[in-house]
This record gives structure tokens, C-alpha cells and sequence, in this order.
């Protein structure tokens, strides 16, 4: 994706960084549900998704989203302060345990609830899968002949890596990288997450790997090439709802799975594709998603 449709990017979801609040009688509790987000396109467009779907059988909603990375949002919910978030289970299991193994998705959820506070609840997965991944342009790929990271071995040496700055520590990142792979990068050079700035980074010659997200409209448009990641380092990552039990009662949480129910990977590409590409605001792609799924 060009540096100019990315700008767009930030520029339309300016739009959905502002609290927005749904009327109504409010949630069987008789509390506000808080819905948060990390600090990218996509999880920004899922939380209007949950929050809208929310709103629309009259529960309170309050939308706090691009808050900042796992790191930071996870600490909010587990406190109260957020209530919902739209969450990847893989990652999320390999932030809680970094020595977890588990790669499917029914094995991933369940190493999650085994590792989750008692006052946090994943409710159902979607079919919707965003992994992490490893990119490198045409070029690259044709240079040292890369198909899958594996591939990236002899010439990792000679390669600047981009990513977000908790890239650098995370299992399923730089860590994970060298563990599973055994690839020392000539350098990690801290960017955005899966944004504008890596996006250019890699299109420029800057950096020759960045981490992307395998949903992101940018690979298509740049005819980047996703390398293959035969021994599963980026485990499942099946979009699912991680509330607060105490905020979210069992009429909000049928609408969060009932949401799930019809998220797969196409339709959250193409959702994507609308906000990236066709440069739509994402409140409004999600209130018609949402209609034309018969949620709302």
C-alpha cells in the first residue's frame, strides 16, 4: 500500500478515536461497557463492530479506542477499566505464556482459559484469523529466494527487520524468531505497528522483513510476499472478544459471540479493504456490516 492511502488510513480513523456513547436503557447490569482497542486500523474497526452491535440491543457503550499495545490495554481491562476488547487468542496466549505451545484454535482457547485471572472471559472465537507475519518485497523474495522464514536463515545477517517496538521481546516476534527459526537479524529497527511507517519502511528498501498483519490491504497493493511459517511460531489468531466478567453480563456477551458467529477471515479482509483502500470512515463500514449481517 502507498504511503498515501496509509495517511488516509490515520486520517479516517481520526474519526473513530473519539468516545462514542449509545443511548438506550443500558446493559442488563445497568452499567456502562467500555470497549477498548490496541493502536491499529483493524482492531480500531472491531471495536465499533462489538461496540455497535452492543448499542444496537440498547446496552451503554462507551469506546476508548487506539489505547496502545497488549502490554498496556491488557493491565486495563483486568483492572475495570475496560470491559471488552477484540482480541487475537494466539497472541493473546503468548503474551500470558511464553512457553505455550498450543497452535489450533480449540487448543489455543483452552490453554487460555487455564491461564486467564478469574475475572477475565474469552467468549467465542470467530472463524476471522489476522496473524502476525513476516513480509519481504518481490525483490527480496527473488533475491535470496525466499518462500517461508525458514528460508530467511542464510541471509538474516544481512537483514534489518521492522516491527513494533514489543516486537523485539515477544515470543512471537524477534524471541520466538530466534528460538524457533535460529535467526539473528543484521537489525531491529522499531516502528509502527503494521502501519504507514513499516509499510513505507519496507517499500523504500529501509528495512527487507516487516512484521504485517495478513489481513492488511498494504501486501496486496505492494505485491508484497507473506513468507510461510512452517513451524507455526505465529500460532492461531482467531479474532475473539476478552471481557471483564464483572462489566459484561450474559445479554452483552450473546450479542459479542452472536458477532463472532459471522466474522470470517474474507470478511474482515474485505472490511479492511474499505478502510484502507476505499478510505470509508470505520464507524460506518462496520454499522453496514453489521446491518447487512442482520446483527443490527
Amino acid at each position: 500500500m502507498s504511503r498515501v492511502i496509509r495517511g488516509a488510513v490515520v486520517a479516517v480513523l481520526a474519526l473513530a478515536l473519539l468516545p462514542a456513547c449509545g443511548g438506550g436503557g443500558g446493559s442488563g447490569s445497568g452499567k456502562t461497557v467500555v470497549v477498548g482497542s490496541a493502536n491499529f486500523p483493524e482492531n480500531v474497526l472491531l471495536a465499533q463492530i462489538y461496540a455497535q452491535a452492543l448499542q444496537a440491543k440498547d446496552v451503554t457503550v462507551d469506546v476508548k479506542a487506539n489505547i496502545g499495545a497488549r502490554e498496556l490495554i491488557y493491565k486495563q481491562i483486568e483492572s475495570g477499566g475496560l470491559s471488552v476488547l477484540p482480541e487475537y487468542n494466539g497472541a493473546l496466549l503468548a503474551y500470558l505464556d511464553k512457553t505455550a505451545t498450543a497452535t489450533s484454535t480449540e487448543d489455543v482457547n483452552a490453554a487460555l482459559k487455564a491461564k486467564l485471572p478469574a475475572g477475565l472471559a474469552i467468549l467465542n472465537s470467530s472463524k476471522a484469523e489476522d496473524k502476525d507475519a513476516l513480509n519481504v518485497t518481490r525483490a527480496t523474495a527473488d533475491k535470496y529466494s525466499l518462500k517461508t522464514i525458514e528460508d530467511l536463515k542464510a541471509g538474516a545477517k544481512d537483514l534489518i527487520l521492522g516491527g513494533p517496538p514489543e516486537f523485539k521481546t515477544r515470543q512471537q516476534g524477534v524471541v520466538g524468531l530466534k528460538d524457533v527459526y535460529g535467526l539473528e537479524f543484521k537489525e531491529f529497527r522499531s516502528l509502527d505497528t503494521a502501519g504507514p511507517v513499516t509499510v513505507a519502511a519496507l517499500s523504500k528498501n529501509d528495512i527487507q522483513v516487516a512484521n504485517l498483519f495478513t489481513t492488511d490491504p498494504a501486501i496486496a497493493v505492494n505485491n508484497f510476499v507473506v513468507l510461510d511459517d512452517p513451524k507455526n511460531l505465529f500460532s492461531s489468531q482467531n479474532v475473539t472478544p476478552l471481557i471483564n466478567k464483572a462489566a459484561v453480563d450474559s445479554a452483552a456477551q450473546t450479542v459479542l459471540n452472536n458477532v463472532s458467529e459471522k466474522l470470517d477471515t474474507p470478511t474482515l479482509t474485505q472490511l479492511m479493504r474499505q478502510v484502507a483502500v476505499d478510505k470509508k470512515d470505520p464507524d460506518t463500514v462496520a454499522k453496514n456490516w453489521l446491518k447487512s449481517a442482520g446483527l443490527v
